[in-house]
């Protein structure tokens, strides 16, 4: 059943399965296609200047989208919580934690109603309030994932090495999976605001049977 038009869009509460993970068990979900706004960019999180500011753009922008939706459309939203594709040439960077060698894609998850359009508006929105560094890299993208294995991290992001080790070591081969895209986190703590050890992140891995060749 859809949202009313007149009732605020939650994505956590309308794709719950995708935003309640188990914190015990790796759990197989079904993505559909999604949109989201979206930067590209390369290095270690921590210290790589262009991350803060991929991230200060997105949700500057999310935001225009946001009331620009509610405005001239009539149909509001709550701002979804940031999300990230991480990419290595060699996925042991993830278990290693070499950041440095890390690729990724912020992003923010967008209602379907969301189009080229208004994204455009809403970047030209923040732009005229003052140019911010990442805005020319913030797009319109969508994001199919299809079969995904996902479970709920409690704790800091560096404490993720032993539960990507045995999702990569243990569990996917006893399952007959291999890598089917690249390695998707969902932050739904505020790190400014949420102490290290109740850091609530979903760790979600697309996948495919070895048997059947990657989706191109």
């Amino acid at each position: 059943m859809g949202t009313p038009a007149s009732e605020k869009y939650d994505v956590k509460r309308e794709r719950r399965e995708l935003y309640a993970a188990s914190a015990r068990e790796f759990t197989i979900v079904e993505v559909p296609p999604m949109r989201y706004l979206a930067v590209d960019g390369h290095g270690d999180p921590n210290t790589a200047p262009e991350y803060a500011e991929a991230v200060e753009a997105l949700f500057a922008v999310a935001y225009a989208v946001k009331f620009r939706s509610k405005q001239h459309l009539g149909r509001d939203f709550v701002v979804a919580p940031l999300e990230g594709l991480w990419r290595a040439d060699d996925p042991e960077a993830f278990v290693t934690r070499d950041k440095d060698a890390w690729g990724w894609t912020m992003l923010i998850n967008q209602p379907d109603w969301i189009d080229e359009e208004v994204v455009a508006d809403g970047i030209a929105a923040v732009r005229a309030k003052g140019d911010r560094a990442a805005l020319d890299r913030v797009r319109l993208r969508e994001l199919r994932e299809g079969r995904s294995a996902q479970i709920l991290h409690v704790g800091s992001y560096d404490d993720e090495t032993p539960t990507l080790a045995r999702l990569h070591h243990e569990w996917m081969p006893q399952h007959g999976l291999a890598f089917n895209g690249d390695h998707h986190e969902i932050y739904l703590s505020d790190a400014r605001r949420t102490a290290p050890e109740k850091l609530r992140t979903i760790l979600r891995q697309p996948v495919r049977s070895v048997d059947r060749p990657p989706v191109a």
